[in-house]
């Protein structure tokens, strides 16, 4: 008999929207070792070769099931330093699930039989929150007289602030916001994952002697020549994506039209839900629609629909898509989450055009239907227009969610810098080097948009580039 994976328990939909508390629930202790015992411990663990950052997977799950979590935690920190993170926020199911034996060869992502790898490593990890807050031992022999910059508080910067204080660096991470995380803590919506999950795991690096200094732009108020003047050995760039992509069609600048990543940021970091009580408003519609299919897309619209019940107004969200759902690139939790409360999708449309008033409000969306052709350079069909398939749509508010660039603050200040066409930084992919000396790069500012994890990655690789220059 086939053995579908255990799944934790979640929030009623009907009830969940009217506020930001997290969905997903933790693994039960029970639940927990029932999945965990599903894991068939293979000689060959594939499912470790699937995780960016190389966690032993086979080793924790086999510590899960004979109830030694302190161990686990500690296992799955030794390559990962954030496992309450991306235990809830990773996209297992296209990384170590997919390459999960239970997987079924062939598909593009991994089947409901996979053992769910992600949710054990957040059960390991929330049991290391309320446990084992104190770090357990430096890894490595301290390294006098050595400190490093790391710009960006993002994951990467994050990861790679904790993989050189473990090893007895010092390291100042500056942050342009007032608050640490980056993507973590502006992008991700607190019913996906809580805030206090993101402060312990900044407060962890503090433990390890990691220094914060918030409100600092990298590029403006200080240069890389004066980082290394003040004695820095080497810097880290964890600049992120930071600038939002639009349609390019006319009625962009219309009000009440948002990119996901202003949207977002207004929501999460800057708590508009919550207003008045915290002083940044957002307007909400009573037609909201959403441009895009990626996990922010899916972020925007479970937000806006939460903002519509917030706000008494009938949820009325939809998520406009150019191609079909199996294209999708956003997470296909994220996507059965926002089927389950409400969302509606539209796929095969493009919208051409954001129609206002005569006040400048954004009132309607002509849109053309599409079908799928050949597949393009990300290997999925390209949607074409459909000649005289036009249409328009009542909307009051638009939320664009089609990608993000490069943020150019800081490259664009140091012209010795080198980058692509796009703006990322071009690094040496195995130490993670620019074309600066002992200065690197990581994450979304080195080839666009990626995973929390694969930043990581990333990350990790320069850290242990720069460790071994000392």
């Amino acid at each position: 008999m086939k053995k579908i994976a255990i799944q934790p328990k979640e929030l009623v939909a009907s009830s969940r929207t009217s506020g930001f508390r997290e969905v997903v629930s933790l693994y039960t202790e029970g639940e927990a070792i029932k999945e965990a015992k599903r894991c068939l411990q293979c000689k060959d663990p594939v499912c470790i070769a699937g995780c960016p950052v190389g966690i032993d997977i086979k080793k924790f799950i086999a510590q899960i099931v004979k109830r030694d979590y302190e161990s686990a935690y500690f296992t799955i920190r030794e390559q990962n330093n954030f496992p309450s993170i991306c235990g809830r926020v990773c996209p297992a199911e296209y990384q170590c699930r997919k390459a999960c034996v239970m997987t079924k060869k062939g598909l593009p992502f991994a089947s409901e039989n996979a053992i769910n790898i992600h949710f054990l490593e957040r059960f390991a990890g929330d049991y290391g929150m309320s446990s084992c807050g104190n770090p357990k031992s430096e890894f490595g022999n301290r390294i006098e007289n050595r400190k490093v910059a790391v710009v960006g508080s993002g994951p990467a910067g994050l990861c790679c602030a904790g993989e050189l204080a473990r090893a007895g660096v010092k390291v100042v991470v500056f942050e342009a916001l007032h608050k640490y995380g980056g993507v973590l803590r502006y992008g991700i919506p607190p019913f996906r994952m809580p805030g206090d999950v993101l402060d312990f795991e900044i407060d962890y690096l503090k433990k390890l002697g990691v220094a914060l200094a918030p409100n600092l732009i990298i590029g403006k108020t200080k240069s890389l020549a004066e980082l290394f003047n003040e004695g820095f050995s080497a810097i880290f760039l964890g600049l992120g994506a930071g600038t939002p992509l639009f349609l390019g069609i006319s009625g962009e600048n219309l009000c009440n039209v948002y990119s996901a990543n202003e949207f977002l940021t207004r929501v999460n970091l800057m708590g508009a839900y919550k207003f008045p009580k915290y002083h940044t408003p957002i307007n909400v519609g009573k037609n909201i629609m959403i441009i895009g299919g990626g996990n922010t897309a899916m972020d925007a619209a479970r937000v806006a629909l939460r903002l519509q019940k917030i706000s008494k107004i009938k949820p009325n969200t939809s998520i406009f898509y150019r191609r079909t759902e199996n294209e999708m690139p956003a997470r296909r939790l994220e996507i059965e989450h926002a089927k389950e409360e409400g969302i509606k999708f539209e796929f095969l449309v493009q919208p051409v055009e954001l129609i206002g008033d005569k006040d400048g409000y954004v009132k309607k969306i002509k849109c053309l239907r599409c079908k799928l052709g050949e597949p393009d350079q990300s290997g999925r069909r390209r949607p074409v227009t459909i000649k005289g398939s036009e249409f328009e749509t009542t909307s009051d508010e638009a939320v664009i969610a089609v990608g993000l660039r490069a943020n150019q603050v800081l490259t664009k200040a140091v012209p010795d810098l080198k980058v692509d066409k796009w703006g990322d930084i071009e690094v040496e992919p195995e130490t993670m080097e620019t074309s600066i000396k002992n200065v690197y790069a990581g994450g979304d500012i080195i080839g666009g948009e990626g995973t929390v994890i694969e930043a990581m990655g990333m990350a990790k690789r320069a850290a242990k580039a720069i460790i071994g220059k000392f």
